[in-house]
């Protein structure tokens, strides 16, 4: 597993992903989604997941709809139009660091 710190600023992101797949979900799925397609490396806690997901909806990223099911209600989180554009950003920002990060770690001879 990775460290919370280098994880930390990617949440958004993960998150932001995982909910442009799938219409909408809620959070202990996206937890669940985020663990099996990071084969058990990443592991968003309720604790991590939540606060994002309020910061997402507020900032008009995300939509969140609650949903009666039997004596269970459940929030589910859906991706906006903002919340796909910022998401293409945000990829776009992640793909850059990574590839500055390589540079960084394997510079060309000079």
């Amino acid at each position: 597993m990775y460290s919370s710190q280098l994880l930390k600023g990617t949440f958004q992101t993960i998150i932001l992903k995982v909910l442009s797949e799938h219409k909408r979900m809620y959070g202990y799925e996206i937890t669940q989604k985020v663990k099996a397609l990071s084969n058990n490396e990443i592991v968003v806690t309720e604790g991590s997941l939540y606060p994002i997901l309020h910061k997402m909806d507020e900032m008009g990223w995300v939509t969140a709809e609650r949903v009666t099911i039997g004596n269970r209600t459940r929030r589910y989180y859906s991706l906006t139009r903002s919340g796909s554009n910022s998401l293409k950003l945000k990829i776009d920002e992640f793909e850059r660091f990574v590839n500055t990060m390589k540079d960084i770690f394997n510079p060309s001879p000079a």
